[in-house]
């Protein structure tokens, strides 16, 4: 357990010539827009070591490890990790081996959960009871503690089998690029408002502008707060806003799914921002979304997915990790001559191995 300052300063500088840690938190999250760290677990070798970071006043020290260049920061499904990292310390582990992106890239299975993984590589039943745990009640108990240490102690030797079967298959660097891709993907996350929104396509320029600021506004007051989005207004009451536009606090009433409390909160303000799009101008208003594929395109689609579990089993890998759900159609549409943003997981290793050959074969068929 590492429960002061000068005891985690001492157990980093105890291992500061490691080059390999297993990372993995414990957090809370239930009324509040971010996670709450309650505890971060490391393990270098054969020792778990506990961080309490509500006994720490310093964490500089751990900041300092997960932004070191030098040591490979291991972790399982890092995406929550990601958020918690962030938020308390304001940095994100890198260089990052994500277990699960690599068992998915070996084609051991897609979306492995960390017990199936750790049962899978090391034939080890870990404990459950404590999944549901308050992890912010302190003391801490001696399951929690046993359940925390297992977390990082069983990721060690899952990443020594993992990586050698990445470094066998030369796949090491693409383990790593995509956990470049995941922290890049985390920055940018918050201005990626739309996908909630599957019939935002039906708009026109200047709802979609609207749809556009009201999320700006929720996420961003959301922050503010500290409060879930849906704790602010939910997403029907954005789609709302956009297609009706209300002038009056009557209208927001009448006609908009919010409950009396997110009303008595925010209709000023939402009022203000509705005015605010009425008056930009047509040129400035954004460009329609696509509409959903027809007949043929989903046809065509259904065509291009077969051809990614062909390359799939080529390269020994899941298809689920060569390409995103969303990636086929953004695929198609660049072939169909659509103005298309590519995602920065289309470049490096997947850029040579799947990309380019996708599009070669869209060529010739669209």
């Amino acid at each position: 357990m590492i429960e002061s300052d000068a005891a985690l300063e001492t157990a980093l500088a105890e291992v500061r010539d490691s080059r390999i840690v297993a990372v993995d938190t414990e957090f809370m999250r239930r009324n509040t827009f971010y996670p709450q760290v309650a505890l971060v677990q490391l393990c270098f070798g054969d020792t778990a070591l506990l961080v309490d970071p509500l006994a720490i006043s310093d964490p500089a020290p751990l900041a300092a490890l997960l932004v070191d260049p030098a040591v490979t920061k291991v972790l399982h499904s890092a995406s929550e990790d990601l958020e918690v990292f962030s938020r308390w310390l304001g940095v994100l582990p890198e260089p990052l081996f994500d277990t699960q992106r690599a068992a998915a890239l070996l084609d051991l299975g897609f979306g492995m959960g960390y017990s199936a993984l750790v049962k899978h590589v090391c034939d080890v039943d870990l404990p459950k009871g404590e999944t549901t745990s308050d992890w912010l009640r302190r003391p801490l108990t001696a399951s929690q503690c046993e359940y925390a240490a297992q977390d990082v102690a069983w990721l060690l030797p899952v990443w020594r089998h993992i990586d050698e079967l990445c470094l066998q298959q030369g796949k090491e660097d693409w383990v790593l690029a995509d956990g470049r891709d995941a922290i890049a993907a985390y920055k940018n996350s918050a201005d990626d408002y739309l996908k909630r929104f599957k019939s935002a396509w039906k708009l026109n320029p200047r709802q979609l502008a609207t749809l556009m600021a009201v999320c700006a506004w929720r996420e961003d007051t959301a922050r503010r707060r500290d409060k879930p989005r849906g704790w602010i207004i939910d997403d029907q009451a954005c789609m709302q806003l956009a297609q009706i536009d209300p002038q009056t606090r009557q209208q927001l009433q009448n006609q908009v799914g919010l409950d009396a409390a997110a009303l008595r909160r925010n209709a000023e303000e939402l009022l203000q921002l509705l005015a605010e799009q009425r008056v930009i101008p047509d040129s400035e208003l954004p460009p329609r979304l696509p509409g959903p594929l027809d007949a043929a395109q989903r046809n065509q689609l259904k065509k291009l997915k077969a051809r990614v579990r062909a390359i799939a089993q080529e390269l020994s890998s899941a298809p689920e990790a060569l390409l995103q759900a969303r990636d086929y159609e953004l695929l198609l549409r660049e072939a169909l001559g659509e103005p298309v943003e590519c995602p920065p997981h289309w470049q490096g290793w997947r850029r040579d191995r799947v990309i380019l050959p996708l599009r070669e074969s869209l060529a010739g068929a669209v």
